[in-house]
């Protein structure tokens, strides 16, 4: 079965493990998906089965939206609710500094990842490390913060809604927050609302070929020597510059790339079939 979807993650279950749930429904053996969720967030994963599973890396998925909740005068050391160190009383803020403060992360922003991340550190992952009590030295990123606003605030809770660039890090990004205001907190809810184009909607099938972030080319010869995985030159495809494309035949859809003088094959005789 070849499949591309979107699941509601439940809490306090992993992205990986949730599979296996995917597989038994399912009954699939081949199932992947794209842009883990920690445990205790919700929502928006992206799921494929099959041969779809390949296509992940072309697929249009940022901006990505989320709903968090900050606990103020809490310290985790996974910057969420799963390792909460200490809980202490703070006192009220004034609103218009939690707006102040969600205002000035807009655009460019630059932070570290949690040390409970899956960044890899000398080919280890950092959380492994982080649960080994061994140092987490883990470098900069920077991430595009495109929307920001605050939803409500019941002290202790800040709840606002963010989209960000892919590979953004809410927990860190929440601690950037807490720094301006300058208090202790931690993410004690996060849900995932969209992906990009991808939004859940009861696991109804979606046509990977409509979501992907590759331009479409055109097969100027016979279908069959595309199919077959034959040698292609750029002067076999209406469009010759340099890039990566969508290009379908009668029967298939292939991934190609056209480097120089050179084509090459990515992915070829992708179904067109889908349920």
């Amino acid at each position: 079965m070849n499949r591309l979807f979107v699941v509601n993650k439940p809490i306090f279950v992993s992205s990986n493990n949730y599979m296996y749930h995917i597989k038994r429904k399912y009954g699939t053996k081949k199932v992947g998906f794209s842009g883990t969720l920690d445990p205790f967030a919700t929502g928006c994963l992206i799921v494929a089965t099959g041969t779809f599973t390949k296509l992940f890396q072309y697929l249009n998925k940022t901006p990505k939206s989320y709903r968090a909740t900050m606990w103020l005068g809490v310290e985790s050391a996974s910057l969420d609710i799963e390792n909460v160190l200490s809980i202490e009383d703070t006192d009220p803020i004034e609103l218009k500094d939690i707006q102040r403060a969600l205002q000035e992360l807009h655009g460019s922003l630059s932070y570290l990842p949690p040390k409970y991340s899956a960044k890899k550190i000398n080919g280890q992952k950092a959380y492994n490390l982080a649960r080994e009590n061994k140092e987490v030295a883990l470098k900069t990123i920077v991430s595009t913060i495109y929307s920001v606003k605050l939803l409500h605030y019941t002290h202790p809770y800040i709840t606002f809604e963010i989209s960000v660039s892919e590979g953004a890090y809410i927990r860190s990004i929440a601690q950037v927050i807490a720094q301006k205001l300058g208090v202790k907190a931690t993410l004690s809810s996060l849900h995932r609302i969209n992906e990009g184009q991808f939004s859940y909607s009861n696991e109804e099938p979606l046509n990977p070929y409509s979501h992907l972030k590759i331009e479409k080319n055109n097969f100027l010869l016979d279908d069959t020597i595309l199919e077959l995985g034959q040698k292609l030159k750029p002067e076999n495809f209406s469009k010759h510059r340099p890039g990566t494309y969508l290009v379908e035949s009668e029967n298939f859809y292939s991934v190609i790339e056209i480097i120089g003088s050179e084509v090459k094959y990515r992915l070829n005789r992708l179904p067109k079939h889908y349920r």
